[in-house]
């Protein structure tokens, strides 16, 4: 079966609008993902330097935060300034043929700006407003601010990362605003569908503190089992064993041998076959208990051999195994290549701009990156005019600073 690269394709999304309000990672990677699926998402910015992420940086790429670019593909930028009557006013306007709004201001900010979910529901009933928050809108820390590793750390995810041993480490990506932005996406469709029964929009949040949590799947089922508190294990499983990196001579693998069928015919790939009857590792509750002892007697076999050696052997054998690779041969690596992964597009000033490409590949409604981020501003006029906004109107909006432009 062939990957959905066939143009002219209609996207799932198409005839979604979206107004994104929110700026840095959580939020604008929902909208992202929206975008993709063929949503028309309009990035609301500030008029003082517009999304905070476009400063963040190096590296810049001709003058352009690549963290910015990163996120912000195949959007559309207006500037309104929410402080002046007339910038709320067009957001106002804006949310009447809208059906998602996303913000991820601290909580009650939007409320005293006259644009919360209860005065926009008025306008428009069907709306559907996403809330992103720190620690969620109620509760004893709704009114703190939140960050990626402040989440990571309270829910629990810092106290076993790592090594046994080593001080506190977050995970290398920042999976709370990450997975924050995946629950945003997942909460907003879900009651788009609702709505498509019902005709009704409704609000909902998400926290980054909640969606950090909801991924120690593994290690708060085993705490409410056994009341134990989980440790860092540096690459191996928590429940199956061997499912870890082990070492060879040139390096470390990672190898998948969690149930009994692999890890029998992993011992029969290196050679090592009375491994399977040793009475500590006759099943996978004994091989977690020796996990260790375990280690140790598999790399002194391996670390006789190299990484390509073993990769080709244990391929051959059926037992799942990989590289453990860098981001240069992560983009050079033919499966990666070949599945599209890699999708550059033309940015006004920073020239090519290579995107990871689409992970969720649609065969019949094809999502796809179209168009790179916008400049700030970029489309103030092309979404105003959109909403019945004469040009002499947005004129004197961008010369009273209600508006801005690029």
């Amino acid at each position: 079966m062939e990957l959905p690269i066939a143009p002219g394709m209609p996207e799932a999304l198409s005839g979604m609008k979206v107004l994104d309000c929110s700026q840095i990672l959580a939020g604008p990677f929902c909208s992202m993902l929206l975008a993709d699926m063929g949503a028309d998402v309009v990035k609301i910015e500030k008029p003082t330097g517009g999304d905070d992420t476009r400063r963040m940086g190096p590296p810049f790429i001709g003058g352009e935060s690549a963290a910015f670019l990163a996120m912000n593909r195949n959007k559309r930028s207006v500037v309104l300034n929410f402080k002046d009557a007339g910038g709320v006013d067009a957001m106002k306007r804006l949310v009447k043929d809208a059906d998602v709004v996303i913000e991820n201001y601290r909580s009650g900010v939007m409320e005293r700006l006259g644009l919360g979910y209860d005065t926009l529901s008025e306008i428009n009933p069907a709306l559907i407003y996403c809330s992103i928050s720190g620690f969620g809108r109620t509760g004893p820390y709704a009114k703190r601010a939140g960050f990626d590793l402040v989440a990571q750390g309270m829910s629990g995810l810092m106290s076993f990362t790592g090594v046994p041993g080593s001080p506190p480490v977050k995970v290398g990506v920042p999976m709370a605003d990450l997975n924050a932005g995946m629950f945003a996406t997942y909460g907003i469709l879900t009651a788009y569908i609702n709505r498509l029964k019902t005709g009704k929009g409704q609000y909902l949040e998400v926290s980054l503190l909640e969606s950090a949590l909801a991924y120690t799947v593994w290690e708060s089922s085993s705490y409410f089992a056994t009341g134990n508190v989980p440790e860092p294990l540096g690459s191996a499983h928590r429940l199956s064993a061997p499912y870890q990196a082990l070492k060879t001579s040139d390096g470390f693998i990672n190898i998948g041998a969690p149930n009994q069928s692999n890890f029998e015919r992993l011992c029969h790939a290196i050679g090592r076959p009375e491994l399977i009857e040793r009475e500590e590792y006759i099943d996978n509750a004994g091989r977690l208990t020796h996990r260790e002892q375990l280690e140790h007697d598999l790399e002194e076999t391996m670390t006789q051999q190299s990484r390509a050696h073993w990769l080709k052997v244990l391929e051959e054998a059926g037992v799942p195994a990989g590289p453990i690779l860098d981001m240069s041969e992560v983009w050079a690596d033919p499966q990666v290549v070949e599945r599209g992964m890699d999708a550059p597009v033309e940015h006004p000033t920073a020239g090519t701009v290579r995107n990871i490409g689409l992970a969720a590949k649609l065969y019949s409604t094809p999502g796809k990156i179209y168009g790179p981020a916008p400049l700030l501003g970029e489309h103030t006029n092309e979404v105003l005019e959109e909403a019945g906004y004469s040009t002499d109107a947005i004129a004197e909006m961008v010369s009273d600073g209600a508006a801005g432009t690029s």
